[in-house]
């Protein structure tokens, strides 16, 4: 899942982006108004956290371009203005949540899980399954033959995007800007490690691999023949 953050002041934007990497999404980042605007008009974010108070461009003027440009990508606004007054005025603007600076990050987590359940086409698909391999993303959990297979935030992201795609050639720099929040560097191997590690976990110990790599391509999880 891939997020856009917009937030001017730089420590508040440096710990939403590395508390949501942690929780194993990729996370751009945006300094003002029309920056946040050109970015999220591109396309390819599942959320926006929108700071309300911007330069340049305040939050809801984002938004209501946004909008009127027909692009509904899920928004949660943050402002230090609480009162109902203000967060009807969000709300109306096109903003799909609205959390009150200061803020605890559990709840704005929940905040973002629950605008990106709502956001799936419905009926919403909660489960992920090829072969054998289960991925519960309401509990964030996996199986494999009915055996629970521990994974980090970041391996789970990885799986996700891998079964979302199951039987499909998925490169690496596609999993670079889907997984990751940052894009290409043909030097990295941070893919070659992490994929290392996922492999280890749900194909050891399993008669039939099901993460295969492309050679000269990429990778691809697909069930056996």
């Amino acid at each position: 899942m891939k997020l856009l953050v917009v937030e001017d002041d730089r420590e508040t934007a440096a710990y939403l982006q590395k508390g949501l990497s942690e929780s194993g999404y990729a996370v751009d980042r945006a300094g003002d108004g029309r920056e946040g605007l050109f970015m999220a008009s591109s396309g390819g974010y599942d959320a926006i956290v929108l700071d309300r108070m911007l330069p340049g461009m305040d939050g809801l003027a984002v938004l209501g371009a946004l909008r009127a440009a027909d692009i509904r990508t899920p928004a949660l606004i943050l402002s230090a203005l609480g009162s109902v007054d203000d967060r009807v005025k969000g709300l109306r603007a096109g903003g799909d949540d609205y959390l009150v600076k200061p803020f605890a990050f559990s709840e704005l987590l929940a905040r973002i899980e629950a605008l990106l359940r709502r956001g799936q086409a419905a009926p919403a698909t909660t489960s992920l399954r090829v072969a054998d391999l289960e991925l519960d993303l309401l509990t964030r959990s996996v199986k494999r033959g009915g055996k629970p297979i521990e994974l980090l935030p970041r391996e789970f992201s990885l799986l996700e995007y891998l079964m979302r795609n199951s039987g499909q050639v998925v490169t690496r720099t596609m999993l670079l800007e889907h997984v990751w929040d940052y894009h290409f560097d043909p030097q990295t191997n941070v893919i070659d490690v992490h994929v290392s590690r996922l492999r280890q976990k749900i194909d050891k110990n399993f008669d039939r691999p099901l993460l295969h790599t492309v050679r000269g391509a990429g990778y691809c999880l697909r069930a056996p023949d």
